[in-house]
């Protein structure tokens, strides 16, 4: 009976995790429509849109923000946000930039290395102040921003590293294409499906949602919680070096103003591509395509000749309009749970268990029965006079 249990209680969960994961495709979906739209409406309006460098642009600098995306939401399910990614970014941009012009022979994959950890050892700091310390995530991302950005500045000391001064092989990395396809889209596409396979796929991944759904519960189901929400920061600061790297590249000039505000948008790709930004829901796929969206309506309103303080305004809407429709969405999802729970027909284990009802040893035996002398119903044949003793049944 306790297996039945176990199927039932089992089913259950597989059906609300399976209602979920539709949402979710929906959402997914619905930034695919939205994405071809927006193509195809400025595509007839400007055809300059859709050409081949307008589109190379437009992937070029999605990839930046994808990768910081990427990184926000294993942040962003477990209940957390980062801040502080632009000033990781500008930190390893420079700081990477600034080895390449100052030392010509240290090779190109290294300084890549360093600036991953670089922006790994920044993760690991919130991590710790988050998952350690247990200092709200807005407020310690917040200070570490200007902390990060502080440092920065008093590196560069206000110098500026030009494209002149890095060498040709590490900016052709920001200009390579492959098949028509430019390198830095690749590598943020790789990275898109690493993350993403570990997310729906390994142990620790699927972890990092049940901190965001249930924090307390996460705990006494002996998930290492504290360990995860570091690991989740160290993650996201690594890729947000690797982010920095590919700005490097990609534009060449570097200063300690690098990567300025960028967070916004980072976090705006994330909810807008579906990742709950009360944790626990989300997936990396949707933030990517939320970074292609607003990449792709920046551009489109610059197409259109759209004043820029408007563009700002149309992606505070859009940021206000996704939080809205997420929120909507949640309370469906928790209120057709609710109704799956409690208004379905009733199942095996909601019922009298077997073990529950009397078991045949369980019913009164023969012996447990009142034996005849212990009657006192005179129509009972027992309630007869004993013929030997001239005395009732009863004893009278």
């Amino acid at each position: 009976m306790t297996a039945t249990v176990t199927r039932t209680e089992a089913g259950r969960r597989d059906g609300g995790r399976r209602l979920v994961d539709r949402v979710a495709r929906v959402r997914e979906l619905g930034i695919v429509v939205a994405l071809g739209l927006l193509f195809g409406v400025t595509g007839a309006v400007n055809p300059s849109f859709l050409t081949y460098a307008s589109l190379r642009d437009i992937l070029l600098n999605s990839a930046i923000v994808a990768m910081l995306a990427v990184g926000q939401t294993l942040v962003v399910i477990t209940r957390n946000v980062d801040l502080s990614v632009s000033s990781v970014v500008g930190l390893s941009a420079f700081g990477g930039a600034l080895v390449l012009a100052d030392h010509p022979g240290v090779p190109i994959p290294v300084v890549i290395a360093g600036c991953v950890v670089l922006g790994a050892l920044c993760g690991a700091v919130n991590g710790l102040l988050v998952g350690v310390a247990k200092v709200p995530a807005l407020v310690a991302t917040l200070g570490t921003l200007y902390a990060f950005r502080g440092i920065d500045f008093a590196w560069a000391g206000g110098r500026q590293v030009n494209a002149a001064d890095m060498p040709e092989g590490f900016l052709s990395l920001g200009a390579r294409s492959v098949l028509g396809v430019p390198l830095l889209a690749l590598v943020a596409l790789v990275v898109l499906l690493v993350v993403g396979w570990m997310l729906g796929n390994l142990g620790a991944g699927r972890e990092l949602y049940a901190i965001g759904s249930n924090p307390e519960a996460a705990v006494l189901a002996g998930i290492r919680v504290r360990r995860r929400i570091v690991a989740a920061f160290v993650a996201n600061g690594a890729l947000a070096g690797l982010a920095g790297v590919m700005w490097a590249a990609r534009f060449g000039t570097v200063d300690a103003t690098v990567a300025t505000g960028k967070e916004l948008d980072v976090v705006a790709a994330v909810v807008v591509g579906g990742v709950a930004i009360f944790g626990g829901s989300g997936t990396v796929y949707g933030a990517a395509l939320g970074a292609l969206l607003l990449t792709g309506i920046t551009s489109a309103l610059a197409v259109l000749r759209v004043d820029a303080l408007a563009q700002t305004a149309i992606n505070g809407a859009l940021l206000l309009a996704a939080i809205v429709l997420d929120r909507v969405l949640a309370l469906r999802v928790a209120a057709a749970l609710r109704r799956r729970r409690f208004h379905d027909p009733a199942e095996p284990d909601d019922r009298a268990e077997p073990d529950d009802r009397a078991e045949p040893d369980d019913r009164a035996e023969p012996d447990d029965r009142a034996e005849p002398d212990d009657r006192a119903n005179p129509a009972d044949p027992a309630y007869r006079a004993d013929p030997a003793s001239g005395r009732t049944a009863d004893g009278s």
